[in-house]
């Protein structure tokens, strides 16, 4: 399962649309959250009306603070014109240039509303490989692991052995539902298999 994070300021207009919109049109082994750094109180309710008008249902979603594991469990990042503003997330990043629709008017917000629908379609139809192959988060798991499994196996297994160790115990977890526990997962599974490894006779 991978995941996309929809990243804006308050959580209340832009990021929730798109993931509204991801859900409708994305594919079902790609799901979609959002997120923001400092999250409104409520969604925008012109946000509300306007999405209602195309059979989705906003008003009973909550924005939501953009917390590490959700940093660490997103595959793919968009960030919606929140320019400095918007949070860093250590993954394939792009921003999207959508105006804000809060204080607009419902004919204004419609106009945001079909732009941000617009590049969600062309993300879900077109580039939808990019994010189900996308190994980012894999790599930068994999540099924060290997170097301490060669520190303490150095002269038992050679770095290269140690590292595809690493790569493959990394894969088996991708699944874990809270991401934040891969590492001390995959650590652990890999110590195992090295040391049973290193014991076995050559």
């Amino acid at each position: 399962m991978k995941y996309v994070l929809f990243v804006c300021t308050q959580n209340a207009g832009r990021s929730q649309i798109a993931q509204a919109f991801f859900e409708r049109h994305g594919p079902p082994d790609v799901r979609a959250e959002s997120a923001g750094d400092a999250p409104a109180a409520e969604v925008h309710p012109v946000v509300v009306d306007a999405m209602r008008e195309v059979g989705i249902d906003l008003a009973g979603r909550r924005p939501k603070k953009l917390t590490l594991e959700m940093q660490l469990h997103a595959d793919w990042a968009i960030t919606l014109a929140c320019g400095a503003k918007c949070p860093y997330v250590p993954t394939t990043v792009e921003d999207w240039d959508v105006e804000d629709p809060g204080g607009r008017s419902l004919d204004e917000v419609r106009a945001i509303r079909d732009d941000i629908e617009a590049r969600v379609v062309d993300l879900a139809q077109h580039r939808i490989e990019e994010i189900r192959e996308d190994r980012r988060q894999h790599r930068l798991r994999l540099a924060q692991l290997v170097p301490g499994l060669v520190r303490e196996f150095e002269g038992q297994l050679d770095d290269a052995e140690i590292r595809k160790i690493a790569d493959e115990i990394l894969d088996t977890y991708e699944e874990v539902p809270i991401r934040s526990f891969v590492l001390t997962l995959a650590n652990r599974r890999a110590r195992e298999i090295i040391k049973a490894r290193g014991a076995a006779p050559v």
